[in-house]
C-alpha cells in the first residue's frame, strides 16, 4: 500500500470529511462542508487546502519541511509522501485544515497545485 493510499484510508473515516472527485480532474479530493481540503494526485503527491490565515502563522515552520512544497500566491500546500512520518504530518495538517475552515469565509481556494510543483526525490 502506498503512503497516500495509507492516509486516504485513514482520512476517510473522518465523520467531517468526504470523497469525491477532483476539482482539478486528477485523483480523489476530500470535502468538509463546500471546500475541497485535500487532493490526493499520486501515490506520493498530496495538496492540501489552507485558508490564508493559516498559511500566514505556519508558512515558517513549513517551509522547513522537506515533505513540504508552497507555492507563492497559492493556498494549496503540496505535501510529498515518502514515509509513515509524512503521512502523520499530513493528517496533523488535515486537523488543521479542518479548524481553518470552520470559521466563515469566502471560498476563493484557486486551483490546487497539481502540475505546479516539481518535486525532486529526497536522498534515500
Amino acid at each position: 500500500m502506498t503512503p497516500a493510499q495509507r492516509a486516504l484510508e485513514r482520512l476517510q473515516v473522518w465523520p467531517d470529511l468526504r470523497t469525491g472527485q477532483a476539482s482539478c480532474g486528477t485523483g480523489r479530493a476530500l470535502h468538509a462542508g463546500r471546500s475541497e481540503i485535500v487532493h490526493f494526485h499520486s501515490d506520493h503527491d498530496v495538496d492540501l487546502h489552507l485558508t490564508d490565515r493559516a498559511l500566514d502563522r505556519f508558512a515558517g515552520d513549513l517551509s522547513e519541511s522537506t515533505a513540504i512544497r508552497l507555492v507563492p500566491g497559492s493556498r494549496w500546500v503540496t505535501v510529498h509522501l515518502d514515509c509513515d512520518t509524512d503521512v502523520d504530518l499530513l493528517l496533523s495538517l488535515v486537523s488543521m485544515a479542518l479548524k481553518a475552515h470552520q470559521a466563515p469565509q469566502q471560498d476563493t481556494s484557486g486551483a490546487c497545485n497539481f502540475h505546479r510543483v516539481t518535486v525532486v526525490p529526497r536522498d534515500a
